[in-house]
């Protein structure tokens, strides 16, 4: 009993500290320390060294192609224009009549194609504010509105995104970005129709009040929220203020690197990679591995790699400081995934405590017969606790994902389906007061929680959880497809 404790405990001192600032590369280790220390259940430093440090140096040997492609791609894209120039012809084709509907669609468009969901918020919000004001929709509901298009369906539900999300799942399961993709359209379309019945229905109700008394100045983050958000996915200090591109790019020229991706990222998941030798894998040299486990992970960084060539290529004379950019990409993609990777070494200690059985069985058992639920739960409760989708679902994967993965064999569910439930839970709970992204997008709205948070937790919270259980319902009457 007095493990358990010890280890709600250090949780809700990871969940209390991190929203307070703490840096997770510290916290991290530390409450990891403190929990062997505690229970005194395993040697000190061998739990440091040998399994958070290595927990941690595996998740960033994996993923780190991601995270710094990822970085880079979307830096190029908002220093080229092309960020700027998807919002504003996605916004001027639908105008102000459609104003809700105009600000998701922008947002869904530019992060299904692998652009960041900060870049995005930089780049819609301007135009957005112009747009509410110029239809008298309140502007509280403009954070709101972008949460639904940025941090929901796009992130986690349709398949083939090359959002982390929808990665940290591939060498679990070995499946594709592409997994379960009948039920992740299902599930974004129920997510998204969800979202945008709540935001009309408080437009109409709020009409009254109109767009509000805002004097709608130029945001410029302080030391403290770039620091938060930072752990969240694009690291602030490379974002604003920065030179725009002398010529912005057509249209057509700023969505073929979006179309890239996830044209590549197809092609390599179905054709290319299959055709492919991989033999070679199961050399010790390259680490003993099959094609399932690294398949995905090749296809999103090859999509990455060509698109991101393809922007610099596209828009080389609105680049005049590519070097530039692409450092600044490269450089924000470094404090993400080592603070994802500190939780991931987190939840491996946790998972070394003989307590931790205990939990482990509590949790398995939710379900009762059905594992979906009982993943879902655990996703979705440590993505609330540690204020992070990728960080909340690596935990639950790390210390649980083999024992599911035989859970779904032994009943003959898909781990596709397990893929694709996983990647929706991560984006429930995580959209709690306390998360990094939730923080920015208001302080770039500059709205207060107060204002905005209740409609942005019903677009981006109570919309996907409830999709997540249209999800798990169909995969669990009609297995993956």
């Amino acid at each position: 009993m007095m493990g358990i404790l010890v280890i709600v405990i250090a949780l809700g001192l990871l969940m209390y500290l991190a929203y307070r600032g703490v840096s997770l590369l510290i916290l991290a280790p530390a409450l990891a320390t403190f929990a062997v220390v505690a229970t005194m259940d395993g040697p000190v430093l061998a739990s440091y060294t040998q399994i958070f440090m290595g927990s941690a140096g595996g998740f960033i040997t994996l993923y780190f192609p991601v995270f710094l492609l990822g970085a880079v791609f979307g830096k190029l894209m908002e220093d080229s224009g092309s960020a700027r120039v998807l919002a504003d012809a996605i916004i001027a084709k639908l105008g102000s009549g459609q104003a809700i509907l105009a600000v998701v669609l922008s947002c869904a468009v530019m992060t299904y194609g692998g652009v960041s969901l900060f870049v995005v918020a930089f780049a819609v919000y301007p135009i957005a504010a112009a747009l509410f004001r110029q239809a008298d929709i309140p502007k509280r509901l403009i954070p709101a509105t972008i949460a639904l298009g940025a941090f929901t369906f796009t992130m986690t539900a349709l398949p083939g995104t090359p959002a982390i999300q929808n990665a940290i799942p591939m060498p679990f399961f070995g499946t594709s970005p592409f997994a379960a993709p009948g039920l992740g359209i299902i599930t974004a379309l129920v997510m998204f129709s969800l979202g945008m019945l709540w935001l009309n229905y408080r437009a109409r109700k709020l009409a009254p009040e109109g767009y509000g008394n805002h004097p709608d100045a130029e945001f410029v983050p302080n030391k403290a929220l770039r620091e938060r958000a930072a752990g969240e996915g694009f690291d602030l200090m490379e974002l604003p203020v920065e030179e725009r591109p002398v010529s912005r790019p057509p249209v057509f020229v700023a969505v073929l690197p979006l179309v890239l991706v996830i044209a590549i990222n197809l092609l390599f998941t179905f054709v290319i990679i299959p055709n492919m030798d991989t033999d070679f894998l199961a050399l010790p040299l390259y680490g003993e591995t099959s094609i399932d486990e690294v398949r995905g992970i090749w296809s999103v960084t090859a999509a990455l790699v060509l698109s991101l060539l393809a922007v610099i290529a596209l828009n080389w004379k609105r680049l005049p400081k590519l070097t530039q950019s692409v450092d600044n990409g490269a450089n924000a993609s470094l404090l993400p995934i080592f603070n994802t990777a500190s939780l991931v070494g987190f939840g491996a200690v946790i998972a070394s405590l003989g307590a931790f059985v205990l939990i482990r069985d509590a949790v398995v058992g939710l379900g009762g017969d059905n594992p979906l639920i009982s993943l879902a739960i655990a996703v979705n409760v440590l993505a609330g606790m540690t204020g992070s989708a990728s960080g909340g679902m690596s935990i639950a994967l790390s210390t649980l994902g083999d024992t599911y993965l035989e859970m779904a064999y032994a009943q003959g569910i898909s781990p596709e389906l397990l893929h694709r439930v996983t990647a929706v839970a991560t984006g429930g709970l995580d959209t709690l007061p306390h998360n990094g992204a939730v923080i920015t997008l208001l302080a770039i709205c500059g709205l207060t929680h107060r204002q905005a948070y209740f409609d942005l937790a019903m677009a981006a919270m109570v919309a996907p959880f409830l999709s997540l259980i249209v999800l798990i319902t169909l995969g669990t009457l009609f297995g993956s497809f």
